[in-house]
């Protein structure tokens, strides 16, 4: 194996990676720093915050001999014998006059930045700066104009690095943003009509060190410091991005991606970023109810187990439509109470929403055509507790043979996942239970009505379209009168305590083998579970 000496600390990498010199400094525990360095993108090494010093050792007699000028770690292979120094007082001086630079044309407007918080050049500043400042401020116009629906670009506070030009070159494969001018005068911009509008366009404001691309969906709503983080999983598609759910005081103010090499590299799409508002719907269902002689009447959450209880003790046949929205515990849960309660029960999965194909961008990140989170997760959960996994296609005929006494249907889908037409078969059933988070035909001829929980407001596991389990965790409250899922089902199997999706999980990887490498925990990164071929639809 190769070794790397980075300041006096010899690291081993192996023979086939490719490292340069901020990569493996850190796995020496040194972060260099750097504004224009992406793991993501390709490298330019404009910046110069990452110069450092380098030499080699001779293997044989162990001499190091150093090259007499500064290199950008970015740009430096770290080969055998590859010698790193990052703290020297040569490199200490380099970062500082980096620092001076950027600072004598980059407006001191912290106060109303929405970066500030988590903005490289105050963090820098503060770490590697000048001790005190040699210039006057620079007077500034904060000149600001959008780039695109999404995006806003403040001119003034550029500092050049080129990354997102970079990633909508590389990454997204549109090229809308270039760099116009020469000299001091550069700048970001797009061409006249073709403004920033990829289906990745969020990930430029990620990307950007500094405040000078604003997320306008995210602008000047919440400080950073005030933001909590919880790891999350993306719903919205089944390429399942691993994300940050960042909230304050019970609500959501964005979604950010998790570097997950495995899903989605560092990257989301926009239907993702920026489809949480419907987390704090006003429309959102709220309370039990159940049909009685004058009309719906509410019903407290703490009598719904009892209530479903006596309405499935009397029903001789019961089917369960099973949502590809709940995770695989929601779906272990229930299915496992329905077949304690009655063995021949019939499982279904619910609809599985496609919408055009699956689109791939040239930096490799897939926006998939399944708009649903966990389908080859609940259909695992499926072939547990039956032969074979059954379609929402074979209810609806089950249904038109008035097959079943009681359907309990659960649901959490956006928009209108079910029309009049089709709801109304499910009117031969005498009993009808409805979980779901927003109003819709099937809602409205629901014997009894369970208002569920959105993503962000529930934990458990999802299984994606690359068999990729990942945990989430819960981030809000649901709205009051909702319950999570997972809840209702713990409380009618009558558990102690409270919902904790980790038992129910440990419980699935003992009796469904292809669940086994979740027991215990989930890494961060997932696993990758060995499922059967998916239902073909």
């Amino acid at each position: 194996m190769a070794k790397v000496i980075v300041d006096g600390k010899e690291i081993e990498i192996g023979d086939d990676e490719r490292l340069n010199g901020i990569q493996v400094a850190r796995r020496a525990g040194v972060e260099i720093p750097h504004y224009c360095w992406h793991p993501g993108l390709s490298v330019v090494a404009s910046c110069r915050m990452c110069l450092v010093e380098t030499g080699t050792r001779n293997a044989e007699t162990g001499e190091i001999s150093m090259l007499p000028k500064l290199v950008p770690a970015c740009q430096t292979p770290a080969r055998d014998g590859t010698v790193f120094v990052t703290q020297s007082e040569k490199v200490q001086h380099a970062r500082a006059f980096v620092e001076e630079e950027l600072l004598i044309r980059h407006p001191i407007d912290c106060p109303i930045c929405d970066k500030a918080g988590e903005c490289y050049l105050q963090d820098y500043y503060f770490e590697y700066g000048q001790p005190s400042r040699r210039a006057d401020l620079r007077p500034f116009t904060s000149r600001r104009r959008p780039v695109g629906q999404t995006v806003t670009l403040f001119v003034d506070r550029c500092v050049m690095c080129s990354r997102c030009v970079r990633f909508t070159r590389e990454i997204s494969g549109t090229s809308e943003l270039m760099i116009v001018n020469r000299g001091n005068q550069e700048e970001i911009d797009v061409m006249p009509g073709f403004p920033l509008a990829n289906k990745l366009s969020g990930n430029v404001v990620d990307l950007c060190p500094v405040g000078a691309l604003g997320d306008a969906d995210f602008l000047y709503h919440q400080r950073v410091w005030f933001l909590k983080r919880h790891e999350g999983v993306c719903t919205r598609c089944a390429t399942g991005c691993s994300i940050s759910i960042e909230e304050n005081q019970n609500r959501v103010y964005r979604l950010k991606p998790r570097e997950n090499p495995h899903v989605n590299q560092w990257w989301m799409c926009d239907e993702g970023r920026y489809g949480y508002h419907h987390v704090h719907d006003p429309s959102r269902l709220r309370g039990a109810s159940r049909r009685g002689d004058d009309g719906y009447e509410p019903i407290d959450w703490h009598d719904v187990p009892e209530d479903i209880e006596r309405r499935v003790e009397r029903s001789d046949s019961v089917a369960c439509v099973v949502s590809p929205h709940l995770t695989v515990e929601e779906a272990y849960l229930l299915c496992k109470w329905i077949r304690q309660s009655k063995p021949q029960a019939s499982l279904f999965l619910g609809p599985v929403p496609v919408m055009g194909e699956d689109e791939t961008f040239p930096g490799g990140f897939t926006i998939r055509a399944e708009k649903c989170p966990n389908r080859r997760g609940v259909e695992e959960v499926l072939r547990h507790f039956t032969s074979r996994v059954s379609t929402f296609d074979e209810a609806l005929e089950a249904l038109d043979a008035s097959t079943f006494d009681l359907v309990w249907v659960t649901g959490g889908y956006l928009g209108d996942w079910i029309d009049e037409p089709t709801a109304a078969r499910f009117g031969t059933a005498s009993e009808l239970i409805v979980q779901d988070m927003f109003d819709s035909p099937l809602w409205q001829r629901a014997s009894l009505r369970l208002p569920g929980a959105a993503f962000a407001e529930r934990e458990g596991c999802y299984v994606n379209a690359d068999r990729r389990l990942q945990r989430a965790a819960w981030a809000v409250r649901p709205p009051q009168g909702a319950w999570p899922e997972g809840h209702v089902y713990w409380r009618l199997l009558e558990q102690p305590g409270m919902y904790r999706a980790q038992v129910v999980l440990d419980e699935m990887a003992e009796q469904i083998p292809c669940f086994a490498p979740a027991a215990g925990g989930v890494p961060p990164l997932g696993v990758v579970l060995d499922v059967a071929q998916p239902v073909q639809r």
